[in-house]
């Protein structure tokens, strides 16, 4: 798994014209052409801004949502869950499908938040699932003898369910930003020419190009992506992160 990116990795610092291997040359030309290439660079903007906003509304749900099942008096839990983890066995082309049929050709919804809605969709299940793994695991009697000692329900959650949470958090977030950002079906099917993602945007391209920039824009993906990784391992631990998703 790991040569085909370092075959990607080698190309992108080519002197060459077009994508080839063994590289011809070293040169930093594609990265300085990727950077100014605007379409890259709207796309990129686009893509951070769907990813973060449908990563905090997947939390905003899905964490309430979770403490509602695990903790809380819900009937039909069972159902609920099922139905907030549903996105991940209906295929992401019936969702896009679906949605562009009802909001963007009935109800002539704007491509953008028609996107936002559909990210968010997507990203539910692993608000939904990594936090409750996470509590899950954790031991409720705590919230019960905070609220035995007088605590309020806001301040038990705050003093003792939202530090236990804390990681199932963290990591949801991260698997939901990665998997927003890296997005190629959903993304094809609700875009516009003004509203593109950069993989979209980045496939488009190599129908039509065939030299390294698009190996170049891969490398820095890859390169902050790692960066991204190498904090969370620095500030919560990947066994914290990702010790409880199999649970």
């Amino acid at each position: 798994m790991i040569v085909p990116i370092l075959f990607v990795v080698a190309t992108a610092f080519t002197s060459s014209e077009t994508l080839s291997f063994p590289p011809q040359g070293f040169s930093m030309r594609w990265f300085g052409e990727a950077l100014s290439y605007q379409p890259f660079v709207g796309s990129l903007v686009t893509s951070l801004e769907i990813a973060l906003l449908a990563t905090l509304l997947a939390l905003a749900v899905g964490v309430p949502v979770t403490l509602a099942i695990h903790r809380g008096s819900l009937p039909g839990k069972g159902l609920v869950e099922n139905l907030f983890l549903s996105p991940l066995i209906v295929p992401e082309l019936v969702v896009g499908l679906a949605l562009f049929q009802q909001l963007i050709v009935t109800f002539r919804v704007d491509n953008w938040p028609v996107l936002l809605i559909g990210h968010t969709a997507l990203l539910l299940p692993y608000a939904v699932r990594v936090t409750g793994a996470t509590l899950a695991g954790t031991d409720a009697s705590l919230e019960e003898a905070a609220r035995g000692l007088g605590a309020s329900p806001m301040r038990t959650f705050w003093t003792i369910t939202m530090p236990m949470l804390r990681p199932g958090i963290f990591s949801a977030a991260l698997l939901s930003f990665i998997t927003s950002f890296n997005n190629v079906p959903l993304s094809l099917l609700l875009q516009s020419r003004k509203t593109q993602t950069l993989p979209v945007t980045m496939l488009d391209y190599v129908q039509q190009s065939y030299d390294p920039m698009v190996a170049a824009i891969s490398t820095i993906i890859l390169a902050v992506t790692i960066v991204i990784a190498v904090i969370a391992e620095r500030t919560v631990g990947f066994a914290k992160i990702f010790g409880g998703i199999n649970s």
